[in-house]
């Protein structure tokens, strides 16, 4: 299906391998054209976002569909092991036919609403038809998909990207319940009031002068400005490499408690302060772009906003509406247990079937009862972390559970060597000149850099390590995000999804809705972890509550 341009659409029905199934036809409104054809099973279209947001501004809902865009991103990873190759309609018909390929549009920068200069998407040359152009990419889409590595996997992953879409933009409409007067109260009262002309706020200059007062009299230091303060220091014969938490707090000076207190408060006026609030807070909800397979991971981001890094303090803020309650749902250990799934590990496939505690029953088996060294040794086998004491785990975890670490060590030596590494469905990790050692969140002990050929090497197969563990658990939750939504849907509920980080999910529903929201979280857990891995021994449970602030989750 494509758009118009007058509010009309194009459409053609499609056989099991791509192709046309019929002859095409027109309708003058979009929205009726979906609205009266119940019956179809799946959507094909160039961007959900674009389409979908029409669709569900005038009450339509799609219940699955195929972006072409999202599945086009990851065939060419899948295929080159490229990331951030141009992924557009227009790019993939030229990349079908062999002409130049056009760069994607720029990213909308973020704001509460699309610019009336927003330059739509990337046209297709002159003479081309878009219908025909979608027709042509999404059969020759099938057919890359069947020359996948392993295609059953490769579709099961473009299913589930496209269904991630759907949840993303359903998400982004239906926004996070958001009291803005407790907001106001909250920062008034840990940042003190607004002096005028943009000035910081009153319990920030007052730790200014604090830190100030700490270098001596007539001192003037700017705790802002990561500079001033290492010269400060400098002043009073401390060295500093930074300003980092953890190196000020080994320093025993005056100036430490206020410093650190002004950067807690700094990050929360900055990142979450009156500006933020006014720009995206409206109508009671907080409503983000999320960016599905934002990360090479899969992981996914936010265009603005902060979506995925709301501060402890910040999420009283974030209430039900009267009479409602968000069911907040953290999936327990989830990465261990995908290890465990992947890897095909006998043994800690049976740890991570036997209990809620993962680490807990590992420790009973592997590491003398003692839960900390079980945690400690997972994941520096999943992190790469084999240095102190985590290297004399690493030898108890692969002399216990052999096909696991072996699993990733196998990544690790693939990242180094240079060879394309992927996901259980098949997300492609790109080479090593465009992953930046911390992508996705990767702990880093250090700053790594490139400094030389075997640091890169090195900084890879950190990489990948945790790639195939952690990008393989963001496949994983996309099965499970469709598999709640279709729940929710078939339900009748009311409730809806509004947030999802990683492994952790919100569902804002009336209260007689909960226990059944909670249920359905489970099932789909569970769903998705049959569909992803098969038949295994391996559980995700996912530790629930039923609250009426977010904050009361924690």
């Amino acid at each position: 299906m494509v758009e118009t341009g007058d509010g009309g659409a194009r459409l053609c029905p499609l056989a099991q391998d791509g192709r046309p199934a019929g002859p095409v036809l027109q309708e003058s409104s979009l929205a009726e054209a979906v609205r009266s054809r119940p019956e179809v099973e799946r959507w094909v279209w160039r961007s959900t976002a674009e389409i979908y947001r029409r669709l569900l501004a005038v009450g339509v809902r799609v219940e699955r569909c195929y972006d072409v865009e999202a599945a086009e991103a990851l065939l060419i990873g899948h295929e080159e092991g490229q990331s951030g190759q141009p992924r557009s309609l227009a790019a993939a018909w030229a990349r079908l036919h062999g002409l130049p390929v056009p760069m994607d549009a720029p990213v909308r920068t973020a704001e509460t609403q699309p610019s009336l200069f927003d330059p739509g998407p990337v046209p297709l040359p002159p003479g081309a038809d878009e219908l025909t152009a979608l027709l042509e990419v999404y059969a020759g889409q099938v057919a890359r998909a069947e020359q996948a590595e392993h295609p059953d996997r490769m579709r099961l992953l473009l299913a589930s990207e496209s269904a991630g879409m759907l949840v993303a933009t359903e998400m982004g409409r239906a926004g996070v319940p958001w009291r803005a007067d407790v907001h106001r109260e909250l920062l008034d009262g840990l940042l003190g009031g607004r002096y005028p002309g943009g000035l910081e706020p009153r319990r920030m200059a007052e730790l200014a002068d604090e830190v100030s007062r700490a270098f001596g009299e007539g001192a003037r230091v700017r705790p802002d400005l990561p500079n001033d303060i290492i010269r400060a220091f400098a002043r009073a014969g401390i060295s500093l490499t930074s300003t980092r938490k953890w190196e000020l707090q080994q320093i025993d000076h005056p100036a430490v408690a206020p410093l650190l207190e002004y950067k807690k408060l700094y990050r929360l006026h900055t990142a979450h302060g009156w500006a933020w609030l006014q720009q995206w807070v409206h109508d009671g909800r907080f409503r983000p772009e999320y960016l599905p397979g934002g990360t090479v991971s899969g992981r996914w981001t936010a265009n603005g906003g902060g979506a995925l890094q709301i501060p402890k303090v910040i999420r009283q803020a974030v209430r039900a509406d009267p009479g409602w309650r968000l069911v907040v749902a953290d999936a327990d250990q989830m990465e261990p247990r995908v290890l465990a799934a992947v890897s095909r590990d006998r043994g800690l496939m049976e740890v991570a079937g036997s209990g809620e505690d993962l680490y807990a029953d590992l420790a009973a088996r592997a590491f003398g009862g003692d839960r900390a060294r079980a945690k400690l040794g997972l994941l520096g086998a999943i992190y790469g972390q084999t240095s102190g004491d985590a290297l004399k785990h690493m030898a108890d975890l692969r002399r216990r559970y052999p096909a696991a670490v072996a699993y990733v060590d196998d990544a690790a030596r693939a990242g180094e060597e240079g060879r394309l590494v992927r996901t259980w469905m098949g997300r492609t990790c790109p080479p090593a000149s465009v992953v930046p050692p911390d992508d996705a969140g990767l702990p880093q002990e250090e700053p790594t850099g490139y400094g030389s050929s075997s640091a890169a090497a090195r900084a890879r197969g950190r990489f990948t390590r945790n790639f195939v563990v952690q990008g393989s658990a963001a496949d994983w939750a996309l099965l499970m995000l469709a598999a709640l939504r279709h729940a929710l849907w078939e339900g009748g509920l009311r409730a809806e999804l509004v947030f999802f980080q990683h492994d952790e999910v919100i569902v804002h529903c009336p209260a007689e809705e909960a226990a059944t929201v909670s249920g359905a979280i489970t099932a789909a857990a569970d769903t998705a972890g049959r569909i992803a891995f098969g038949e295994t021994p391996v559980r995700f449970p996912f530790t629930t509550a039923v609250v009426e602030c977010y904050a009361e989750a924690k």
